[in-house]
């Protein structure tokens, strides 16, 4: 049996863990040892001293993240094991190829390894922890990256100042763990990228995006774009080569614009069919005039990170959306999501509903769209489920 510290839960607190869900919440919580640590790993055990599972302590509303279930020990091996599986997994959905080698490689609890995210952009992988245990992991979790066979992983970038839990103290650095910096240069289905993973967003560059950036590109032929909350301009490059007539991105950061033209540049060169603007996404809809765009993109930052912002949340995609049906062209096409885990997909839909009838507008559902196959959902962790999108036609 494990030697871990123990954590014993409540009398009947066991039963989502029984279902392979992978959370311990607080108040499941009946003992724990007083000497225990943020990051340790601990063993679970039900009411009745029976071993449920392993996984790393943190102070919060989830106090366990399990990574194993049963008696298992965590080392070197295990991730090696865990780390390879999720390669291999990218390898059979066709991500790994000469015209694409930015893809998610590791997805949290989708890959059975709660906490942890790495992102790879050619020889780089940029690993991020969401909880102390795999802060304290990151060494080994890097060593083990470039040792995956085949996927030529040679710069191991850590970036987790903005995702560890603040309680925790831990003081991470930003920082190369393995290797140094050669370029940001990635390629997603055959266009190139600037990848900021230094400074950017996240882990430089929303690869979550991939499969309707390239649904984008083909309902781009011969319209007028929009592409509002453009970041690093991925819909907008993709838009351009799907022969859009005229893409615009509007950013209110003049560094993410700035990114933007950086990679419309990388691909189209003195295109003339592209021009960005930094400024406030609702301040440019309400300034623009009806039927200027017969495609927009409404990709926001999530609105509500947390369950007691999402009322504030749902009015801002219902006035944002309500915005677009207004000033849209007949028989146009509106793209709209929210990466906000905390909006439920039916009331994200709603919130789009209500604004469609405040517009008064036909529309008509013609995709209803989530996150890519890199970025799997444990069907045991329904809450892995964070990006909802729809496109919509526009009568």
């Amino acid at each position: 049996m494990t030697s871990y510290p123990k954590i014993v839960l409540r009398r009947g607190k066991e039963q989502s863990l029984q279902r392979l869900h992978p959370w311990v919440f607080s108040g499941a919580v009946a003992q724990m040892p007083d000497n225990i640590e943020e990051g340790d790993i601990v063993g679970v055990y039900s009411s009745e001293g029976t071993l449920i599972g392993v996984g790393d302590y943190q102070i919060g509303s989830i106090t366990v993240r399990i990574l194993d279930w049963g008696d298992s020990t965590i080392d070197r091996n295990f991730f090696a094991t865990r780390l390879q599986e999720a390669y291999f997994v990218r390898k059979a959905l066709g991500l790994i190829r000469p015209d694409n080698n930015a893809f998610r490689l590791v997805h949290g609890e989708g890959d059975f390894l709660p906490g942890l995210v790495v992102d790879v952009y050619g020889d780089t992988a940029v690993l991020q922890a969401h909880s102390p245990g795999m802060h304290f992991f990151r060494d080994i979790i890097a060593r083990e990256l470039v040792s995956i066979d085949g996927a030529g992983i040679k710069n191991v970038y850590y970036k987790s100042e903005t995702t560890l839990p603040y309680k925790a103290h831990l003081d991470p650095q930003n920082d190369y763990i393995i290797g140094s910096y050669s370029t940001n240069i990635a390629i997603e289905n055959g266009l190139k990228f600037h990848v900021d993973w230094l400074k950017g967003q996240k882990t430089g560059f929303f690869v979550d995006q991939r499969d309707n950036r390239a649904l984008l590109e083909h309902y781009s032929r011969g319209k007028k774009v929009l592409n509002m909350f453009c970041y690093t301009g991925g819909f907008s490059v993709y838009a351009m080569r799907g022969e859009a007539t005229l893409v615009h991105s509007v950013d209110s950061s003049a560094k993410a614009i700035s990114l933007t033209d950086e990679n419309v540049n990388l691909n189209f060169p003195d295109d003339s069919r592209h021009t960005s603007f930094a400024e406030d996404a609702f301040k440019y809809l309400g300034n623009i005039d009806k039927d200027s765009y017969d495609l927009i993109i409404l990709d926001p930052p999530a609105f509500a990170k947390h369950r007691s912002a999402l009322k504030n949340a749902l009015i801002g995609y219902r006035k944002l959306n309500a915005k677009a049906f207004e000033k849209i062209a007949h028989g146009g096409i509106l793209f709209t999501f929210s990466c906000s885990q905390a909006v439920s997909r039916e009331q994200f839909r709603l919130a789009v509903f209500s604004a469609a009838a405040q517009s008064r507008r036909k529309v008509r559902i013609l995709h209803q769209l989530t996150q890519p196959a890199d970025h799997p959902v444990n069907i045991y962790h329904p809450e892995g489920e964070y990006l909802k999108g729809l496109i919509l036609y526009v009568e």
